[in-house]
């Protein structure tokens, strides 16, 4: 377990992440399913995402350690309700065993892809925006397989 609470972290990586928010294009939110802590930080991570990204940056939310379901503290429900609120693709993931790491990756690439082709055919519009069809995929039913 870390030493740090959720509005600890935030507070000692508070100088560094809003240089990074400013030019992200995708940003992954990682929550480990055995941390309460770290879930409820979620939220405090997208107001920050709020405040010092692109409106329009993607993002992705990420349950990890899923392959550890007997200290499981955060549901698969109650993350896809947060993803849900958000309007973000939702995954519950194992780096251990692999499992949905390459499809989150993929799903941000993707929707970063997706959102650029549409801002880019935006400006050759004469500033008029085209809205993506879906161009965030729903992630939905992306459990853990473990």
């Amino acid at each position: 377990l870390s030493p740090f609470s959720a509005d600890q972290s935030i507070l000692r990586f508070r100088t560094i992440t809003t240089s990074y928010f400013r030019g992200a294009q995708g940003i992954l939110l990682v929550y480990d399913v055995t941390c309460r802590d770290s879930f409820q930080g979620i939220r405090n991570w997208i107001s920050e995402i709020q405040m010092h990204a692109d409106v329009n940056v993607n993002k992705v939310l990420i349950g990890n350690k899923c392959d550890i379901d007997e200290r499981r503290a955060v549901t698969y429900d109650e993350g896809a309700a947060l993803a849900e609120e958000y309007n973000i693709p939702f995954f519950e993931s194992s780096a251990k065993l692999d499992t949905n790491v390459e499809k989150a990756f993929v799903t941000i690439a993707t929707n970063v892809k997706e959102r650029l082709l549409v801002d880019g055919a935006s400006a050759s519009t004469g500033g008029h925006r085209i809205k993506a069809s879906n161009a965030q995929s729903s992630g939905k039913g992306a459990g853990c397989a473990c």
